[in-house]
This record gives C-alpha cells, structure tokens and sequence, in this order.
C-alpha cells in the first residue's frame, strides 16, 4: 500500500492493529497454558477475551470506513510472538518461565499502547472523533492490562523466582 495521505496512513495503521490482536488471539492460549502462576494463567485467560474484543471493534472500525482491515501482517507482534514462543520451548514451566512470559507480555502490551495511541492521534487528525473514542477505549484496556501483568510480578511471580 502506497502510503500518500494521512488517511493512507491510518487505514495501515488500523491494518496492522488488527493483525496484532489477531496474532494475540493465537498466541495467548498458548502463553496462558505454559503459565504455572494461577493469577497470571486467568489473567491471560480474560485478556484473550478482551482481545477479541479489540479485534471486533477494529473490524467495525475499519467497517464504518468503508475499508478492510485485513490482508497485512503486523511484523512487530509477529517478532513479539516469536519471542514468546520461544521462552516457551526452551524453558521448563515454572517460576521463572513466568517471569520470562510476564516480561514478554508487558512488551507486547507496550508495542499495542504505542500503537493505539498512535491510531487515537490519527483519528482525531482525520476528525474521526467517535472512532477516536472507540481507540482511545482500548488504548485504556491496554494500559489496564499492563498494569495488572505489573502488579502479578511484582506481588508473586518475581518474588518466588529464584536468584
């Protein structure tokens, strides 16, 4: 896609958000299987559903504007997962394999916050306000989840994990 105007860059940008979620659709059972921390496996458990969620309001998203949000591959998630993936398979489950995951989860959260705050900006330049507020809601749930992958560390999973 030639990017020549902000709307061409928006429409990517909303492209390459669905792709991640939907990337993260895939990659979170995985992650929450090879949990062994209860908190963090229902906390991974709730974000797939809300990630599915996010993936939705894209779609309606990219709905309302007339536009498919399909058809691209977000090569940051892709790496992010990969990683992830990674940890997984040369890892025996256990403590610090769930600090490894929390670490890998809050660097995903971080690319999609980037990214969603870059997508705010975008609409509202377009004066897209309600679709705006739409990306401004999940930049929230976001932030929330990346706080709660904070908190999981922080009260449990880093402090059982050996030195």
């Amino acid at each position: 896609m030639q990017l020549k105007t902000m709307d061409d860059v928006f429409q990517h940008e909303l492209k390459d958000l669905y792709s991640a979620e939907k990337q993260l659709v895939e990659a979170l059972p995985k992650m929450a299987k090879a949990a062994s921390n209860q908190e963090f496996k229902t906390a991974l458990e709730k974000h797939l559903e809300v990630t599915e969620m996010h993936m939705q309001r894209v779609e309606e998203i990219g709905k309302k504007l007339g536009s498919s949000v399909t058809g691209h591959t977000c090569e940051g998630m892709k790496g992010l997962i990969k990683e992830g993936e990674g940890l997984i398979k040369d890892s025996d489950k256990g403590d610090a394999l769930d600090a490894a995951l929390i670490g890998a989860a809050q660097r995903v959260e971080h690319y999609e916050i980037a990214a969603y705050g870059t997508a705010v900006a975008h609409a509202e330049q377009l004066g897209h306000t309600d679709i705006a507020k739409k990306l401004q809601k999940t930049l929230d749930e976001e932030s929330k989840a990346n706080e709660m992958l904070t908190k999981i560390a922080e009260s449990s999973v880093n402090q059982m994990t050996e030195a």
